[in-house]
């Protein structure tokens, strides 16, 4: 019996390589592909020096290209999310929470999971500082807020499980 299931195993996991990897992608009738949203159109020949801009990447692996943000205190955040990955948004969706200190990271990304409709962001939630919209693969969100005062806050993925990677800290000097 035990022999049987490896047996399963090995050729299901086959046909999940063999059907997702290297192919290029055929559009289907009656779907639509969304390539980018973007709330804001960023302008970047206009660098204002009391504007941080922040770009960060997620992936289909459940991870950011950084787990540690660092900026000035009162200062003007501009952060830029983009999903490098191909995967839609309501299997891999990915977004960027600030939370306020003291926030229970693990209590928030719990309650968050139940609010599918809501995008993942809990409602009436008074433990956000600024979130973006949820993305899918080649999506990008923008968003602007001001810094909070100095102190180390959390950031994470609001989908359901991801803040277990998908998180870091948001360093305000």
């Amino acid at each position: 019996m035990k022999i049987i299931k490896i047996q399963l195993l090995v050729v299901f996991s086959a046909l999940l390589l063999l059907n997702c990897g290297g192919k290029e992608e055929k559009k289907k009738e009656g779907f639509s592909y969304e390539k980018s949203v973007t709330t804001e159109k960023v302008d970047t020949k206009k660098a204002d020096s009391n504007v941080a801009n922040v770009v960060l990447t997620a992936n289909d692996m459940m991870k950011y290209n950084t787990n540690e943000i660092k900026v000035k205190a009162g200062q003007k955040v501009r952060l830029t999310l983009r999903h490098i990955g191909k995967m839609d948004v309501n299997v891999m969706g990915h977004n960027f929470v600030l939370l306020k200190k003291g926030t229970d990271l693990v209590a928030f990304a719990n309650a968050a999971s139940t609010q599918k409709d809501n995008k993942y962001i809990p409602e009436d939630t008074q433990d956000i500082i600024a979130h973006t919209d949820m993305i899918g693969g080649g999506q990008t969100a923008t968003i602007e807020f001001d810094a909070p005062e100095v102190g180390t806050y959390d950031f994470l993925c609001s989908f359901p499980a991801h803040y277990a990677m998908m998180r870091g800290k948001f360093i305000v000097e």
